[in-house]
């Protein structure tokens, strides 16, 4: 019989309660975070059917990896325990131990060093769903006094590039919010239904960028999206886009979201307030709302091109998912 589901949270911190007895006298900092749904806090029993099991992160000093690192691995592949929760320690690689030196594993999830300073560059190389893994998580213990600090400087964007990012969201709606008309005039009503899907993945993206929540990759983006307060109509209002037959009941209803959204930048207070009523495409008869106009409010005289972090412009697993790749590309703009 299987076990009981436990999040993959509590299962880590329970875990650490076998896996620290078994360490010798040595600073030691132990988490939980990177990559997994749990670290998220996302898991449901169906996480558990594949690369699932007791797990942490053990950060050493270089100098106690180098001198304690071979014989913590040894000492933990020989005395931990073979279950935790009923969950078996032996399905993962070294027993679901992760031993390793903090900035050689930031700098490979996240491709920089962040103890060593964070640059606008490094912000805008550094995908959100990377941010969110290192900032979410818990933290059992931090000996080396390093990693709560460094969570603490990648918890938001400095307001700057906030500001930035915020743009080019709004950037992304404004070229394409009349494609559902155009495309629907004629006779594309499945062209017009993929423009509406971007469009609403645009504008939760956009939602999670005001409250200052790092958008996570497309499994996760609905169920993050839904955990916001204040977000039932726009849901409602979404879904509803989503699921209509023709392009004007679509329009319409992403003419709710598009209102509701320019309401939420006004209470925001980043920029004058702007009229959040829509309006028409040029003499063309269909109504968006002008993203083009928040971009530019919230760019003010920057000369960065509105481009954006790079999983605003790009959206390839293979590349967003390995940091160098993507700190290549991001540090292009």
């Amino acid at each position: 019989m299987s076990p009981a589901f436990v999040s993959g949270v509590e299962l880590s911190r329970r875990f650490y309660q076998s896996v620290r007895p078994l360490l010798p006298t040595v600073a030691h900092t132990a988490a939980l975070i990177g990559p997994g749904s749990e670290v998220l806090g996302f898991d449901t029993e169906r996480s558990t059917d594949h690369d699932w099991g007791p797990r942490l992160q053990l950060f050493l000093s270089p100098e106690d990896l180098a001198a304690h690192g071979d014989a913590i691995r040894a000492r933990l592949d020989a005395d931990l325990p073979d279950t935790v929760a009923g969950h078996a320690t032996t399905v993962l690689p070294g027993r679901g131990v992760v031993v390793a030196e903090l900035g050689a594993w930031l700098t490979g999830r996240l491709g920089f060093d962040p103890r060593d300073g964070v640059t606008g560059r490094d912000w805008l190389a550094t995908p959100a769903q990377a941010l969110a893994e290192v900032t979410a998580g818990v933290v059992h213990h931090d000996g080396l006094d390093r990693l709560h600090r460094v969570r603490e400087s990648l918890a938001w964007y400095p307001d700057d590039v906030w500001r930035y990012v915020l743009a080019c969201q709004w950037q992304r709606i404004g070229q394409e919010e009349h494609f559902v008309g155009r495309c629907g005039e004629v006779g594309d009503e499945l062209g017009s239904a993929v423009v509406a899907a971007r469009l609403a993945r645009d504008l939760m993206r956009l939602v999670l960028l005001m409250n200052r929540r790092y958008p996570p990759y497309s499994k996760w983006l609905g169920t993050a999206f839904a955990r916001l307060p204040g977000v039932d109509g726009l849901r409602t209002a979404l879904t509803a886009g989503l699921t209509a037959a023709n392009w004007h009941a679509r329009e319409h209803h992403l003419v709710v979201a598009y209102e509701t959204v320019a309401r939420m930048h006004n209470d925001l207070g980043l920029t004058e307030p702007l009229d959040p009523k829509v309006r028409f495409f040029f003499d063309r008869p269909f109504r968006v709302i002008g993203g083009g106009r928040f971009a530019r409010a919230l760019a003010g005289d920057a000369v960065r091109p509105l481009i954006g972090a790079v999983d605003q412009f790009a959206d390839n697993t293979d590349l967003l998912s390995h940091a160098e790749r993507a700190r290549a590309v991001g540090t292009v703009i």
